[in-house]
């Protein structure tokens, strides 16, 4: 028993209460998200030109599938802009002949990358260029949507004067045990980036979704532009931070069924796809960061379930309370996204597993000296110099 050791019950007891408030205030956060099915409005008197900006880098398994979902869509002024970035494999093919086929659909090749640029971000800036809309949809190229999804974002952007809406993708899964990291990877977004209050007038909080970020053009033209995120591997984030900065207002919704996404085809992908960004994302970047974020993690993790061992002693109450909150909150996200309740309900197994990809992360980055990714190689310097999204 614990409860003879006071530091040790000291330290089960600190630690459940953590996890109770913190699992409340998940639970507070979560609720206030808006379904993307949920978001209504009447149509607009005249449906502004909009541009899907779909950048694509060796897609050639899921773009065709992805694009077809774009070209079903009934929107009535549309483009699509498919930017085959340096692309080895058919994408570039692919999206040349959806264009050959449909008029709403250009095409453009990125031969080769300007220095002190991500591929990624430079992508997405040569798709704003050949863009003509009032409105641009920044997605990627294995994202499904459902039949009206276009015109509902619309619709309810310009009734409500909102310049930025992101949406949390539904996310397809392999397995369970992907599905349980998967789970951890999006409570950890949600935290880090305060989705649930990007919307409150007055709040600082802002946050961005690669799979579906929707911007009004004339706001994005009042911001530094794409340039200023060239080495930023968030840019998702960092493109809701400048439109923060540049006073745009923002909403942030879940997919559920209406925007889907098989977001890595095992665990290991998952291990390897993150690879380039964890490391940036939870530390800066910086190792000493990392030493404190392990040591977090190692000293909170556990306390509940150490907790139980206190019976009958109030420490033991503490740690009850703090598991029968994560499996209410289980329950009821399971509910309301129709996933596996267990995958909410191992979230302390899951945060473990995600900060093992953390670590993984950045063994791999400060043994290298930097990030790979798309085929480029960044060095750790220019990197920390470009970073402007600090969660």
């Amino acid at each position: 028993m614990i409860a003879g050791s006071w530091p040790l019950a000291a330290w089960a007891a600190a630690t459940s209460i953590v996890w109770c408030l913190l699992v409340v205030y998940g639970m507070r956060g979560s609720f206030r998200l808006r379904a993307f099915r949920d978001l209504t409005a009447d149509d607009p008197a005249v449906w502004p030109k909009l541009s899907v900006i779909v950048p694509a880098c060796d897609e050639e398994d899921t773009i065709g599938p992805a694009l077809a979902t774009l070209r079903a869509q009934d929107y009535p002024d549309l483009q699509i802009v498919v930017v085959d970035d340096r692309s080895k494999d058919a994408t570039g093919r692919i999206a040349d002949e959806a264009a050959s086929r449909d008029a709403r659909v250009t095409s453009v090749h990125v031969r080769e990358l300007p220095p002190g640029w991500l591929g990624k971000v430079h992508a997405l800036d040569r798709g704003r260029e050949a863009a003509r809309g009032a409105w641009l949809l920044f997605t990627d190229a294995d994202v499904h949507f459902a039949p009206g999804a276009l015109r509902r974002a619309i619709a309810y952007a310009e009734a409500r004067g909102i310049d930025h809406l992101a949406v949390a993708p539904d996310l397809i899964v392999s397995s369970f045990a992907q599905d349980v990291v998967t789970m951890a990877f999006a409570t950890a977004y949600m935290i880090g980036t305060r989705a649930d209050a990007v919307s409150r007038p007055g709040s600082s909080a802002y946050a961005g979704v690669g799979a579906f970020n929707l911007v009004r053009r004339a706001v994005l033209d009042r911001t530094p532009g794409f340039s200023w995120l060239r080495l930023e591997v968030l840019d998702d984030v960092g493109l809701g931070l400048m439109l923060k900065k540049a006073g745009g207002r923002a909403a942030f919704a879940i997919g559920l069924g209406e925007v889907t996404i098989t977001w890595y085809r095992s665990l290991a992908a998952m291990a390897r796809g993150l690879e380039k960004n964890m490391f940036g994302a939870f530390c800066r970047y910086r190792a000493s960061r990392l030493v404190a974020i392990v040591a977090a993690g190692a000293l909170f993790v556990p306390g509940p379930i150490v907790a139980l061992a206190a019976w009958p002693s109030p420490v033991f109450w503490l740690g009850a309370s703090a598991v029968a909150l994560v499996l209410l909150n289980a329950a009821l996200l399971a509910i309301r996204t129709r996933r596996a309740f267990l995958a909410y309900a191992l979230a302390p197994v899951g945060m473990v597993a995600l900060l093992a990809l953390v670590v993984r992360s950045a063994w791999r980055c400060l043994k290298d000296g930097g990030v790979t990714w798309r085929g480029t190689f960044y060095p750790l310097r220019e990197l920390r110099e470009g970073q402007r999204v600090l969660l």
